[in-house]
């Protein structure tokens, strides 16, 4: 079996594929006081409880945005699982040529996201991300990453907008019954709502004039289920975006994946 693991800023996603199934998914808090012995004990841990046996994973892959984690992240994975993982980064076959200005400036995650959507798409594709920044990834029909668009996340903002506002208490971030709020919580949750479905329609309408060529808009992130329903220009939501760009990944890097730790 496989361990893909997706290290972001506010929190840690584990994939367990056996073959192209993907059979678990975990997640945790993304830690940086948490040790490398302490992350394998809950990893371990997480995986019994769901039925599946540790001792059948063999290979590991990470992406990673929080580079002080990098290290307990991989020391982890070889305590817990006896392999040495693949760290998506310069070097690693993605099977996708970036053109950005510098390539080593691109998040791990972005390239990722955008290996499996044009898998998904095989063709002109826009990934939107919704994490702690709210990102747009082109990919033009050749499977080239173009670059795209970074915006303050959902939850950003929000915290931002209850913690600057003296009247304003914090609101939970859901669907309100109407766009005009009767209230200071259903205003609040109508603008963060409509307001960031108006923003990636509105964003992707700028970017697909710009690229004319034909695209396929797909999201990813946490509160994509949340979103896409009102924002028109999204067509699918795939929660596992990631993990699965991740398994591809590892695909085209297998034979060259350092052997298990003794």
């Amino acid at each position: 079996m496989l361990l893909a693991v997706d290290v972001g800023n506010t929190s840690i996603s584990y994939g367990v594929f056996d073959g192209d199934k993907l059979v678990l998914h975990m997640r945790t808090e993304s830690a940086r006081s948490r040790t490398a012995d302490e992350y394998a004990v809950i990893v371990r841990q997480m995986m019994q409880l769901r039925g599946i046996s540790p001792d059948e994973v063999r290979h590991a892959i990470v992406a990673s945005v929080v580079p002080p984690l990098n290290d307990t992240i991989c020391d982890f994975i070889e305590v817990a699982f006896a392999c040495a993982p693949v760290v998506v980064g310069p070097g690693t076959k993605t099977g996708m040529r970036v053109l950005y200005d510098n390539p080593h400036d691109v998040g791990a995650d972005r390239v990722v996201n955008a290996v499996a959507a044009f898998a998904w798409a095989d063709g002109g594709v826009i990934v939107v991300d919704f994490g702690t920044a709210t990102t747009f990834d082109c990919v033009s029909p050749k499977g080239e990453y173009l670059g795209g668009v970074i915006a303050p996340g959902i939850e950003i903002s929000a915290e931002a907008l209850f913690s600057r506002a003296s009247r304003l208490h914090r609101v939970e971030i859901a669907r309100p019954e109407r766009v005009v709020g009767r209230n200071p919580q259903g205003s609040m949750q109508s603008g963060i709502v409509y307001g960031y479905a108006g923003l990636v329609d509105g964003l992707c309408r700028r970017l697909k004039a710009e690229l004319e060529f034909p695209v396929r808009i797909l999201a990813t992130g946490g509160l994509a289920r949340l979103i896409a329903p009102e924002a028109e220009s999204i067509e699918e939501v795939d929660d596992h975006l990631t993990l699965t760009g991740l398994r591809l990944i590892h695909e085209r890097n297998r034979r060259h994946q350092r052997t298990p730790v003794a």
